[in-house]
C-alpha cells in the first residue's frame, strides 16, 4: 500500500508541473514501470510537419525517469544520461511511452523506454541512467 501511495504522489507531481500541462501529457506509475501519453498537436511539428524529436525525448525520458523514481521514495532522481534511437516519424494521434527499470545499483538506476503511436508502431527507443538527487520528495514540489 505504501508503494501505491508513493506512485500516486509521483503521478500528482508530474501532473502539476507547468511543462506537463503545456504538453497535455499524462502518466501512470507502478513498481519499476511508468507509461506516458502525449496527444500529438501541430505545435510539436518541425518544418516537415512531423513531431519534433524533442517531444519523443520528453516522452521517453519521462517514462524511464518515473520508472526509476518509482523505487526511490525519499528524493527525486535526476537524469545522468539518456540515449535515444529514432525509428519512425509521426504526424497524428497519441504518443505512448512505456518505461521499465532494468537495473539498480547503489545510487544509479538504469531504465529503458519505448515510444509507440496510436496503432502500436514503434517510433523510438531510449535508455537512461538516473541517480538519486538531494531534492526531497515533499509538498513543495507537488509530491502530495
Amino acid at each position: 500500500m505504501a508503494d501505491e501511495i508513493h506512485h500516486r504522489k509521483l503521478e500528482h507531481l508530474y501532473a502539476v508541473a507547468p511543462i506537463t500541462r503545456w504538453y497535455g501529457a499524462s502518466i501512470s506509475i507502478s513498481d519499476g514501470e511508468a507509461s506516458v501519453s502525449i496527444p500529438v498537436r501541430p505545435e510539436f511539428f518541425h518544418a516537415a510537419n512531423g513531431v519534433h524529436g524533442s517531444v519523443y525525448f520528453r516522452a521517453l525520458d519521462d517514462a524511464a525517469f518515473f520508472a526509476a523514481n518509482s523505487r526511490v521514495t525519499d528524493v527525486l532522481v535526476l537524469t545522468v544520461s539518456f540515449h535515444l534511437h529514432f525509428t519512425a516519424p509521426v504526424r497524428e494521434g497519441e504518443l505512448s511511452a512505456h518505461g521499465q527499470l532494468v537495473h539498480e545499483s547503489g545510487r544509479l538506476l538504469v531504465a529503458e523506454s519505448e515510444l509507440r503511436d496510436h496503432a502500436g508502431k514503434l517510433l523510438a527507443k531510449g535508455s537512461g541512467t538516473f541517480t538519486r538527487s538531494r531534492i526531497p520528495l515533499n509538498e513543495e514540489i507537488g509530491y502530495v
